[in-house]
């Protein structure tokens, strides 16, 4: 064997590097087995024995504490780009399963090797992978790593579901419970810890959003307590300004509800490179749940509400979420869902607000679905909202206001908790100040630093709660207010239409009972919305929003039919539109039949009103008009209007217009012409 060895190492391999490779998969490891690291440490000498001069050994032991699935090592890499360029003669490692567990790392390393000429050694022999024997086996030994990994995690794996199937399984905890000695999970005894995660969870119930709840806390100056599980201060409370990951963090974890759930995060099934081996699983998938667990801090109803509320608020058309509400005018934004394709409508703001899917054109490059004009459609919805409303007798401000006398209490007790934490440590620093010998001055002094740092915080912790308590406290409702509030089904449409709510509390309002709008455009004129209840109860509307041309509205052949037919029976214009409005007719951009689109539809067809007809023909139905009359006797037709009034000179009233026509008989126009020589020569 050490001829083989010695046969396979020459000269040109000497003049190169020896690198030995060290790694531990974990931190655990790297702190506990000792012995693995000194037997990898061990293979310098090994190298030396092989001929290598110490100078020209080096050792890689960035990756402790880094498992050999991870791709990017930096150990490794840095051993792949040392063999690229020709610079390894030799890498050691104690066994292959340390440079590698995965065969993608093993095979392009041993490429690489073949390429340029490197050997490879372990603690039984020495490889040349240009040599097909040693190139089998050394392929064969990262088949077996690789193989070897997958079944030590089957086996982790069942152990861990044996457990859990027995209830024996220790879950990691989050902040907020504390495992004793004896197994049992209790509340941690730290009062403000407990105060801390009430006051969130009841801000969210509040405020209905991370972010929200992220700035209601910065702004009150609430810090977070979080519960380190390692480093420097392992297994201390450490608090913390809080952060969106943190409020995350406490609203999506199921231990605070009291539940054991296993397999909340499962294998990517689609995974990419770069892409996380493991994806939250929806709740509905967690293979295993456990409730009344640990004790609880919200119950699980409250729970898969908060859970609900979250998907809820992530605005987007794939997942059909409603997002959080905001200060956009367009009230039905997150709500109304296209009844073609299913997918979330978006809103357009220029020129005026307006409901359009562009899902399918977004995925596919198909055609738009639908748009559709935004206060039409909301204008109706909202009215059915009232609609809705208005039997119900709501109690909201003396829930409101009873919310906000709670999260009053709980910051209260906050800053208390603060003050009586503060209070602690200063006491602490000063009994660590006085138990110090006073001649070893460089630790009395800094004592003593940390005891005035600490009796600064507590100036500092009761300042701001009494600051606090200076705020003043939420008001009662009085009889007369409780009274308003009870007819506040009446009251609220009134409220809302002097601009007593911005939008985003419209938003709010109209959310508390409506969990989506579908909508379809069967004709142009007509859309058919289905709003969707939260009870699960529909109501099917019908909007006629604005359209362009008149042409496309619907029943227009019939309209016309009746414009043509009243202007014939003599109707004007202005009466015609009154008369089409209240039969139902509309406009294409309004709800109402204005009497310029009347002359349009006579004046296109060739019709002309009576109106006209008495203004410029001479004659109708065999008499004369005073228009025609007048012409005919050269006179102005006042002159006219006075004799048909004194009643020198018959004449009869139009049935439907009231214009005068005067006979034509020639002794009528005989003496008309008569009585006005006399005037002309007078």
């Amino acid at each position: 064997m050490m001829m083989l060895t010695q046969d396979k190492i020459t000269g040109r391999h000497r003049e190169r590097y020896a690198y030995v490779y060290v790694r531990q998969s974990t931190p655990r490891q790297v702190q506990q087995n000792q012995e693995s690291q000194r037997n990898q440490y061990a293979l310098v000498q090994r190298a030396l024995d092989l001929g290598w001069p110490s100078t020209r050994i080096h050792v890689i032991d960035t990756d402790l504490g880094h498992s050999g699935q991870d791709g990017q090592r930096l150990g490794f890499q840095e051993l792949v780009a040392a063999v690229s360029l020709g610079r390894a003669g030799i890498i050691l490692a104690y066994e292959a399963s340390r440079l590698a567990r995965n065969n993608t790392d093993w095979y392009t390393l041993l490429d690489l090797a073949t390429v340029v000429g490197t050997l490879m050694a372990d603690t039984e022999g020495v490889y040349d992978p240009r040599q097909y024997n040693d190139r089998l086996l050394l392929g064969l030994r990262g088949l077996l790593s690789e193989a070897e990994l997958h079944v030590l995690h089957l086996r982790m794996e069942a152990g861990r579901q044996r457990q859990v199937e027995r209830g024996t399984y220790r879950q990691s905890l989050p902040t907020g419970l504390l495992r004793g000695n004896d197994g049992r999970v209790v509340k941690d005894p730290d009062l403000q810890i407990q105060h801390t995660i009430d006051l969130i969870f009841a801000r969210f119930v509040t405020l209905g959003s991370c972010q929200k709840v992220l700035r209601s806390l910065r702004d009150d100056g609430v810090l977070v307590p979080r519960r380190q599980h390692g480093g420097l201060h392992a297994g201390q409370v450490l608090w913390r300004k809080p952060s969106h990951a943190a409020i995350a963090e406490i609203l999506h974890n199921p231990a605070y509800a009291g539940a054991f759930v296993y397999g909340r995060r499962g294998p990517h099934p689609q995974r990419r490179p770069g892409q996380a081996r493991q994806i939250r699983r929806p709740l509905d998938a967690w293979p295993t749940v456990q409730q009344d667990t640990y004790p609880a801090y919200i119950s699980w109803e409250q729970f898969l509400a908060n859970q609900a509320r979250l998907r809820d608020n992530a605005s987007t058309f794939v997942r059909r979420a409603r997002g959080t509400p905001r200060h956009g005018p367009a009230l039905l934004a997150g709500l109304v869902v296209c009844g073609r394709c299913g997918y979330q409508m978006r809103v357009a703001y220029k020129p005026q607000r307006r409901y359009t899917c562009t899902a399918l054109a977004a995925r596919y490059g198909a055609a738009t679905c639908l748009h559709i004009e935004g206060a039409s459609l909301e204008q109706v919805v909202v009215e059915a909202f009232f609609a809705a409303l208005a039997p119900a007798e709501l109690d909201l401000l003396e829930e409101v206001l009873a919310t906000q006398r709670a999260d009053q209490a709980r910051l209260a007790q906050y800053y208390t908790d603060q003050v009586a934490r503060a209070e602690y440590e200063a006491r602490l620093a000063q009994r660590q100040y006085q138990a110090v010998d006073p001649d070893h001055r460089l630790v009395a002094s800094e004592l003593e630093r940390q005891w005035e740092v600490a009796l600064q915080g507590v100036a500092e912790a009761r300042a701001t709660a009494e600051q606090y308590a200076q705020q003043p406290p939420t008001p009662q409702l009085p009889p007369a207010m409780r009274a308003q509030v009870q007819a506040l089904g009446q009251s609220l449409p009134e409220l809302w239409a002097r601009g007593h709510f911005t939008a985003a509390q419209q938003k709010e309002l109209l959310r508390s009972l409506i969990r989506r709008v579908m909508v379809t455009r069967p004709v142009p004129d007509t859309v058919e919305a289905k709003i969707v209840w939260v009870s699960g109860t529909v109501t099917a509307l019908q909007v006629h929003p604005p359209i362009q041309r008149q042409t496309d509205v619907g029943q227009y052949p019939h309209l016309v039919e009746r414009v043509l037919a009243l202007g014939a029976a003599g109707y004007h214009d202005r009466e015609i539109a009154q008369r089409l409005t209240a039969e139902g007719f509309r406009a294409a951009r309004s709800a109402r039949i204005p009497p310029s689109l009347v002359g349009e539809i006579r004046r296109a067809r060739g019709q002309i009103s009576l109106t006209e007809q008495f203004r410029t023909h001479a004659k109708l139905d065999g008499q004369w008009t005073v228009f025609g009359l007048a012409q005919e006797l050269a006179v102005h037709r006042n002159w006219l209007y006075t004799r048909i009034r004194n009643g020198t000179l018959p004449a009869t009233r139009h049935p439907v217009l009231g214009h005068y026509l005067i006979p034509d008989e020639p002794a009528l126009l005989a003496t008309l012409r008569a009585q006005r020589e006399r005037c002309c020569y007078h």
